[in-house]
């Protein structure tokens, strides 16, 4: 099984940038993938980014462009930095990890841009 622990929410002004790590513990050694994904008050959870453990990437829409994110194998930590904030980034992002076909999800932490 695996652990997730996301850090680095917070408060950003418009404009400015922002990075959240999740760190996988346990049996990282079978994660393929590890996503992050976004929820806004009433709203669906959208997909953000996601990287396998061969570090191919893919971006959602709104990520395209101001968002990278990275990982460290040797660390199964994932990275989201953010870049060119703005309020409607406001949402509760999730750190997700697909293990041997199963999904694990961490608690994730609030980004909140203000304007």
């Amino acid at each position: 099984q695996v652990q997730l622990v996301e850090s680095g929410g917070g408060l950003v002004q418009a404009g400015g940038s922002l990075r959240i790590s999740c760190a996988a513990s346990g049996s990282t050694a079978g994660i393929a993938a590890m996503d992050w994904y976004r929820q806004a008050p009433g709203k669906q959870r959208e997909f953000v980014a996601s990287i396998t453990s061969g570090g191919i990437t893919r971006y959602g829409d709104s990520a395209k462009g101001r968002f990278t994110i990275s990982g460290d194998n040797a660390k199964a930590t994932a990275y989201l930095q953010m870049s060119s904030l703005n309020p409607e980034d406001t949402a509760v992002y999730y750190c997700h990890a697909s293990w041997y076909g199963r999904s694990y999800w961490g608690q994730g932490p609030q980004v909140t841009v203000s304007s």
